[in-house]
């Protein structure tokens, strides 16, 4: 029978951050992604300054900077004038973590995965999943995976569940999510960015009519499109097909108007179903969860990556001397919540307020757009589009490399 210190349950951000600081601490890890590869389009693509920092921390700063990224500079809010101003601009933090990286999220697991594989202690099985927990008295001893040589259970120490906001894991060990109300849903798709676009400095742009609201993101040779729509329309406004969507981005942005065409279909738009939930406990004895099994969080702000990456960082640095003496309490799993779940209540307290001030006025009143008090502070409080900036590129606690995974830069 396979034996891990450490089983972990999904190949995201969580997941193979989480595998590489064990392995570099020396803990024995087998790291299970289900998928053949790490190809799933419009997953998170935001790498904040914190998880920045944190691979310059990891001696994988050079490297990461090498891979190919938009650097995205400020969040741009328009104003009733037809202009726009900037409301947070990252550029004014202190270098060199004074943007977001904005990165496929399959090169960025790749990039990690890679250096993972480096380490004699780490194992990434893909096409295996986690299929069912292995108990013993109460008590987590591994789990059952399945791969394409069929099913065999794994002994460990510690299972952690990084297998998503649908965690079948967390489900099985009765761990049940608090959820809050969403009042939208995203489709994501892409339209071209032409040639002489490409030297403008990338931002993200929402734009606001009536109930409308539409974000773009300038991306390496494409513009991502995010359009927010009431909760539970999907179905509806797809059977309407692409012509009243070409319209409304028309009518949004003009200037996006002569691409518009380059959408020939709804099987090119993607739906994100925006979920918003919390676990009250992360954790059963020798199981634990983490990153979007532990906190579904809302899109806005694009933090759901970097307070995943964060959560992987405490639990490795908590963990790693348990593993290694191959006693891990509940104590110790119960550490990682506190350490994490504040900042989260945070985040999501602070989304949830987006959620009521923007997406639900606007969709209810008929009148989107940025509260107009917030474009007062940043037009005239000098300082104060750092303030927001901070929050989103740091969040409310950043997490360091412990000294253990730490490599030379």
């Amino acid at each position: 029978m396979k034996r891990a210190m450490c089983l972990i349950a999904g190949g995201g951000p969580a997941g193979i951050m989480l595998g590489l600081l064990l392995a570099r601490g020396g803990v024995e890890t087998i790291v299970c992604e289900k998928h053949a590869d790490f190809l799933r389009d419009f997953r998170g693509d935001t790498v904040h300054a914190s998880t920045i920092r944190l691979l310059d921390e990891l001696g994988l700063g050079a490297e990461f900077s090498e891979l190919p990224q938009s650097r995205l500079q400020s969040l741009r809010l328009p104003t009733p004038d037809g202009e726009s101003i900037d409301f947070s601009d990252f550029s004014a933090l202190a270098p060199p973590y004074n943007y977001i990286a904005m990165i496929p999220q399959w090169d960025f697991l790749e990039f990690l995965a890679g250096h993972a594989r480096r380490e004699p202690t780490f194992t990434l099985s893909m096409q295996t999943e986690v299929t069912q927990l292995l108990w013993r008295d109460g008590r987590v001893m591994g789990a059952m995976v399945r791969s394409e040589d069929g099913e065999e259970p794994i002994e460990a120490d510690l299972v952690v569940a990084c297998d998503g906001r649908s965690s079948m894991l967390r489900a099985e060990a009765e761990l049940t999510p608090r959820a809050f109300d969403v009042p939208f849903d995203v489709w994501w798709f892409r339209l071209p960015r032409h040639a002489d676009e490409q030297a403008e400095p990338a931002n993200l742009v929402p734009s606001f009519a009536g109930s409308e609201i539409m974000l773009s993101i300038a991306r390496e040779g494409f513009f991502q499109i995010a359009v927010f729509i009431p909760k539970g329309t999907d179905a509806a406004r797809r059977a309407q097909g692409v012509e009243p969507l070409r319209t409304m981005i028309s009518r949004l942005r003009p200037d996006f108007a002569d691409r518009v065409n380059t959408l020939e279909s709804m099987d090119q738009i993607k739906t994100l179903d925006v979920k918003l939930d919390r676990l009250t406990r992360w954790h059963r004895p020798g199981f634990l969860c983490i990153g979007d099994a532990a906190h579904a969080m809302s899109p806005a702000g694009g933090v759901g990556i970097n307070l995943a990456i964060q959560d992987a960082v405490a639990a490795a640095r908590i963990l790693r001397n348990p593993l290694r003496a191959g006693i891990v309490s509940e104590n110790d799993l119960a550490a990682v919540q506190r350490r994490r779940m504040m900042p989260t209540r945070i985040i999501q307290a602070m989304q949830r307020v987006l959620h009521r001030v923007i997406f639900q006025k606007g969709f209810q009143s008929g009148r989107a757009g940025p509260p107009r008090f917030l474009l007062f502070l940043a037009r005239h409080v000098p300082g104060f589009r750092k303030l927001p900036a901070h929050f989103v590129a740091f969040g409310p606690r950043p997490e360091h490399a412990p000294d253990f995974a730490r490599r030379p830069r």
